[in-house]
């Protein structure tokens, strides 16, 4: 399940956007893998805390549309997309689609 915000219904007090509602939108034909790695925390303002990062890499259906500011529901709980989206394209060997591939992070603590 696929979360982005809507358009903004305008601005706040101080000028900044405020947040658009969240659409949520079933894409069918995903397949979600855990990852090995976890990305690299560290930091001040981390020190003390137990910091869990749960990854998957994730891929869509040719074609899809998955933006660096989305959101996914995946297996019950809501992740971030992190980094670029990488489109895999077309199969040198075979011509067929390939899929969207991205990294999805839940990071707690």
């Amino acid at each position: 399940m696929r979360l982005r915000r809507g358009e903004s219904p305008g601005r706040d007090p101080r000028g900044q956007p405020i947040p658009g509602p969240l659409v949520e939108t079933d894409m069918p034909g995903c397949v979600v893998t855990p990852r090995a790695e976890t990305p690299a925390v560290g930091g001040p303002e981390q020190t003390g805390r137990d910091t869990v990062i749960v990854g998957y890499t994730v891929y869509t259906p040719p074609g899809s549309d998955v933006l660096t500011t989305d959101q996914f529901r995946i297996r019950g709980e809501v992740c971030e997309v992190t980094g670029q989206p990488g489109d895999w394209g077309r199969s040198p060997f075979t011509g067929t689609a390939g899929p969207v591939q991205f990294a999805a992070d839940r990071v707690t603590g």
